[in-house]
C-alpha cells in the first residue's frame, strides 16, 4: 500500500464557553461543519464533536477491518452495521464500545465474535488510541 495522509482543518472564533468553530475534511464531506462547546457538551446547538467524529472514524475503521478479515476467509457479509459509544468524564475518553452486528453466510456466531476481537485489536483506529476498547458482537443467522 502507497503512503498516505488524510487532512482535516479547524476553525475556531472566540473563547471556548461562547466561541464557535468548523470543520472541514479534504474529501468536504464535512465543509465547514459547525462545532462549538454546545454541540460538544450541552447539544443545544447543531453540529459536531470531536468525541463524535471519534466514534464515527472508530465504527467505520472496525467494520472495514471485520469486512477485510471475512473477505481474507473467502466470505462476503450481507451487512455489517456497527455503532461506537465513547465514553467520557471530567478526566477525559475513558473508553470506546464497539457493537457490531453482522449478517454472514458460511460461519457461526463464535467465528464471527472471534473475528470481531480482531478487529477490535487490529483496526488502524483502535491501535493509536490509549483508552479502554471493548466490543460485541450480534450475528444474524
Amino acid at each position: 500500500m502507497k503512503k498516505m495522509k488524510r487532512t482535516a482543518k479547524a476553525h475556531w472564533e472566540g473563547n471556548v464557553k461562547d466561541g464557535k468553530g468548523n470543520l472541514t475534511t479534504e474529501s468536504e464531506v464535512l465543509n465547514h461543519t459547525n462545532y462549538s462547546f454546545k454541540t460538544r457538551f450541552t447539544g443545544e446547538e447543531k453540529g459536531t464533536n470531536p468525541e463524535e467524529l471519534l466514534a464515527a472514524a472508530h465504527a467505520g475503521c472496525f467494520t472495514m477491518a471485520v469486512s477485510f478479515a471475512l473477505t481474507q476467509k473467502g466470505l462476503s457479509p450481507t451487512s455489517l452495521d456497527t455503532e461506537a459509544t465513547v465514553s467520557m468524564d471530567n478526566m477525559g475518553i475513558t473508553g470506546i464500545h464497539l457493537s457490531i452486528t453482522g449478517n454472514v453466510s458460511g460461519i457461526n456466531s463464535d467465528e464471527f465474535e472471534a473475528i470481531t476481537k480482531e478487529a477490535e485489536k487490529n483496526c488502524l483506529i483502535s491501535k493509536v488510541l490509549n483508552t479502554a476498547i471493548s466490543s460485541e458482537a450480534h450475528f444474524i443467522y
